[in-house]
Parts: structure tokens; C-alpha cells; sequence
């Protein structure tokens, strides 16, 4: 049964100054520095006998009380929810996941996730991921709809985890981009990690990024929004997104990473279905790999979304622009 954890931690002169979150990441906590400030934010953190803040300073002398509340465990049950099986044998599966799906379970989503959906349709899965994400080898944000690979056991997982280190999956997505590109094709490389003024958010503007380089292609070019294929060398998380954000082409209904400025630049047909759009316009098209097992080259599909239709329906053909020269 789990019990409250609780820690009292009295501030010396040598450690300050730095910012309380800062300070209980050094800290020999077992915490992680997004897990401290959740707990900051949830009130479990007084500093003093204050509810305290992430980004107050500590001071010597500063008296700090934290209480761990007990984790309710976490447990993937089967679900009958529907999914798109692209490909299966007894070795893998490959998937076609819908934009709103949640990949696996976590705080805020125990059920309903694409895991829970697996655990129904394929029933044997890696363990290798634990109980909670069973067969899942990488993926998908949430609102990123398309192609992901599944691993029957765990051979298989640790097998199709190694092309995926050494960069011998290849990947290739189609998203909408707001604005008009300068060139038909390009790379677009940087250092991408956790932005400093808003934790859930990746920027290049970060003092520990990681490699980043993404290749695009217009496909076609709109009045003030593009079709895009997208191919990334590397795979950080939100890389497309921020990528294409950062160039000043944020994906089309991207709830982080903004192009709400570009709405008003769209027809009222089309805005209207725009603002519906709950989730960034990215799908994961086309997934290239070894099969692990029968070392044939597989390159399975995931047909575009009916709301990318919607969208091309909608735009005046007569406003197509020719791609530009590279």
C-alpha cells in the first residue's frame, strides 16, 4: 500500500542562490525536475510554511516541507476501440493511428489510448516498454495522425528499436504549412530541447539541444498555405512542428506552435474549417524498414486523413502556384 512521502530540507548559504526548482532537482529527491514542479504547482511544496512558487528563489536559512502523494498505479486494460491495421503477422503490426488518439497511458489519460486499443485487436505484445506501453517502438504526438510500427515480442522490439537508433527506419510525412515558401525544397537544422519559458514547449532558443535536421519538399504551394513532405534525419520530439514553426510556416491548426495570425489571410469557407481543426495538420505518411525477421524491405502507407481533404476541397485551385526552382 502505497503511504504520503514526506521531506524536510533546511537551505545552507553555499547552495543559493537558484530557483526552488533548481535547487530540489539537486537534491537527492529521486525526482525528476518536470515531476518537482508539478508538485510545486499542486501545492505540495512550502517553502516556510508558504505555498510556494517554481521560480521563487531559496534563501539560507529557507525551511522546505514537501509531501509526495501516493501514485495510483497506472494498469493498460483492453479496449474496443477501432483501429486501421495496415500490416500484420506474427512478428509485427504496423498501424494507422487517428489524430486524437493518445499513444499510451499516462496522468490525464489512463484509458482510451492507442495502447488500450492494441491490448483488444492484437492481443500478444513486447514487453519491453512495461505494462504500460506493450509493443509501442516509438511515437506519435497526440494530434499527429499516420504510420506506426508495433512489436509482437521482444526480440522484435529490440530489433526494430535498433533501426530506429541507428537511423535506418525512414520516415516521411505530409503536413499543411501556413505562408508561401522561398524554395520548392531545403533542410532545416538546429538544436532542439525544452523551451525555458514554457515547459512544454521544444524551441532551438534552449542551453541543451540536441541535433536536429529535417528535410522538406513543397508538393504544392497555395496562395498562403503549403503542401508539405516532410522526411526527418533525426527524431526529436515535436521536430517537425517546431521546425517548420521556426521558419516561420507553422503547421496548419497547431495548437502550440502557433499560425492563428494567418487565418484571417484565408478565404471564410476555409477558416471556418481551420478553427475546427483541434489538432496540427501532420500525418505520418510513410514509414521504409527492414522486416526484422524475413529482412525484407517493407514501406507500408497510411492514406491522408479526411480533414486534409476538407481542406483541399476548399482551396481555389486558381491560387496554386507552380513550386519554385531550389
Amino acid at each position: 500500500m502505497s503511504h504520503l512521502v514526506t521531506h524536510k530540507i533546511s537551505v545552507v548559504s553555499h547552495q543559493i542562490p537558484i530557483r526552488l526548482d533548481s535547487y530540489l532537482t539537486s537534491q537527492d529527491l529521486k525526482l525528476t525536475r518536470s515531476q518537482i514542479q508539478k508538485l510545486i504547482e499542486a501545492g505540495h511544496i512550502l517553502v516556510n510554511g508558504k505555498v510556494s512558487r517554481v521560480s521563487q528563489k531559496v534563501h539560507a536559512g529557507d525551511e522546505i516541507f514537501i509531501q509526495i502523494p501516493p501514485e495510483r498505479p497506472l494498469q493498460a486494460q483492453a479496449e474496443n476501440i477501432p483501429i486501421s491495421i495496415l500490416f500484420e503477422d506474427q512478428h509485427l503490426a504496423v498501424i494507422n493511428k487517428p489524430a486524437e488518439l493518445v499513444v499510451h497511458a499516462s496522468a490525464g489519460h489512463a484509458s482510451g489510448t492507442l495502447v488500450n486499443a492494441l491490448l483488444y485487436h492484437l492481443k500478444k505484445l513486447s514487453q519491453v516498454g512495461g505494462d504500460l506501453r506493450p509493443g509501442i517502438v516509438h511515437r506519435l504526438d497526440k494530434g499527429t495522425s499516420g504510420v506506426m510500427l508495433i512489436a509482437k515480442n521482444n526480440e522484435i522490439h529490440f530489433e526494430l528499436a535498433r533501426q530506429f537508433h541507428d537511423r535506418k527506419v525512414q520516415k516521411t510525412y505530409l503536413a499543411l504549412a501556413y505562408g508561401r515558401f522561398k524554395k520548392n525544397e531545403g533542410e532545416i537544422q538546429s538544436r532542439l530541447g525544452r523551451s525555458r519559458g514554457d515547459r512544454k514547449k521544444i524551441s532551438s532558443k534552449t542551453r541543451n539541444g540536441r541535433e536536429a535536421k529535417t528535410f522538406y519538399k513543397i508538393l504544392k504551394q497555395y496562395e498562403n498555405m503549403a503542401f508539405v513532405e516532410v522526411k526527418p534525419y533525426t527524431g526529436r520530439t515535436h521536430q517537425i512542428r517546431v521546425h517548420l514553426a521556426e521558419a516561420g510556416h507553422p503547421v496548419v491548426g497547431d495548437p502550440l506552435y502557433g499560425g492563428k495570425q494567418w487565418i484571417q489571410k484565408l478565404s471564410p469557407s476555409l477558416q471556418e474549417v481551420v478553427r475546427k481543426l483541434d489538432h496540427q495538420a501532420l500525418h505520418a505518411w510513410k514509414l521504409k524498414f527492414t522486416h526484422p525477421v524475413t529482412k525484407k524491405e517493407m514501406e507500408i502507407e497510411a492514406a491522408l486523413p479526411p480533414e486534409f481533404q476538407k481542406i483541399f476541397d476548399l482551396i481555389d485551385q486558381k491560387l496554386i502556384l507552380e513550386p519554385l526552382q531550389s
